[in-house]
């Protein structure tokens, strides 16, 4: 046996123990929740919430296994720790046909639901999230499908170039070139154009923010915009930013890296391109739903963006959910809490699509 991960027996050494790690946890946050709270500890209980105990019991069990989070690795380890990660809660989750296209000149995945009935479908363009470090079509798979086949939509989930390999503004000129394109083809993909939303979560949820700006200053056809605990303002000045830094899954560890990685030095944090918060607000900017966490250094942020929206006119709908962490989105396939938040967020992109 060598330790090239290449290698056939350490591959399916490495496979086995994924299926292990994969059947404790979704074990685990099936327990009735008596025994999820006698393995988990006393309640976590912080600014008036208290965190769902299926989320407390796995954060406890990620410490117990001494997991490192990909943010103490090199970026090209960390990358594969995260899709590691995101595919231990992931589940297998139906969705009616998938198919991996070009959106211009990035790779993209289109999901179809089952069931699509007469005539063009709505479509969700996707961003994923990960600091604009991490994260592919992969990472989020999962949720994409839940998203299509809960919503009744077409979801596009398009990739960006990642940094920091290709730093700011690299992603936000990919998201708008996804979009531009998703525009022009959604007949030619089975889609009305009259029923386009634009969504992601975390550095995805900027992106789609800046997006959807970039939309209404330019006429192009947006429907909903689906802000899943985005990053609004990079500058961080809130409560959230420093009361859950740590023990929470994002770390400052985390939140520093992708600062350090996505900005290139003497960037000015206030750039709407990267901090749609400080953006002048254009007129005929789409609907929005806006989704936080209760548990998250971005809730603070996210929950600001929301209320602006709604003070310059635009119809928002605004959910925090509070016993939650960052990156509930993707845990659609283990326990309960975290799959009912998704499943309420699918249903309001379906309301925002057929309204």
């Amino acid at each position: 046996m060598t330790d090239s991960v290449g290698h056939p027996l350490l591959r399916r050494v490495t496979t086995a123990r994924a299926v292990l790690e994969k059947a404790l946890l979704r074990g685990a946050l099936a327990l009735p929740d008596g025994v999820q709270r006698r393995l988990a500890g006393p309640p976590v209980r912080l600014d008036g919430q208290e965190l769902a105990v299926e989320t407390q019991l796995a954060l406890r069990l990620q410490r117990l296994a001494r997991v490192p989070g990909a943010e103490t690795m090199p970026i090209p380890e960390g990358r594969r720790a995260m899709l590691h990660h995101t595919r231990l809660v992931a589940g297998e989750q139906p969705v009616g046909a998938v198919r991996d296209l070009r959106a211009g000149d990035r790779p993209a995945r289109l999901y179809t639901p089952a069931v699509t009935g007469a005539g063009p479908l709505p479509l969700l363009v996707f961003f994923h999230g990960g600091g604009f470090m991490y994260g592919d079509l992969d990472s989020h798979d999962a949720p994409c499908r839940v998203l299509a086949e809960r919503a009744g939509a077409r979801v596009l989930a398009v990739t960006y170039r990642l940094a920091p390999e290709h730093p700011f503004p690299a992603a936000y000129d990919d998201a708008l070139a996804a979009y531009a394109w998703a525009v022009e083809h959604a007949e030619s993909l089975g889609c009305d154009p009259a029923r386009l939303a634009v969504g992601g979560d975390s550095a995805g949820g900027n992106l789609a923010a800046g997006v959807a700006l970039e939309a209404a200053r330019r006429g192009w056809p947006l429907a909903f915009q689906l802000l899943v605990y985005p990053m609004t303002d990079a500058e961080h000045a809130t409560r959230s930013y420093t009361m859950f830094d740590e023990g929470f899954y994002l770390t400052r560890g985390f939140m520093q890296l992708a600062e350090d990685s996505y900005n290139p030095p003497g960037q000015d944090l206030r750039d709407p391109r990267l901090s749609p918060y400080h953006a002048e607000l254009p007129a005929g900017l789409a609907p929005a739903y806006v989704a936080t966490a209760g548990f998250d250094p971005l809730r603070d942020e996210g929950e600001a963006y929301a209320r602006r929206l709604s003070e310059a006119g635009v119809e928002v709908t605004l959910q925090r959910f509070p016993d939650q962490i960052h990156g509930f989105l993707q845990i659609v396939g283990v326990g309960r809490r975290s799959r009912a938040a998704v499943d309420e967020i699918a249903d309001a992109l379906r309301s925002g699509l057929t309204a």
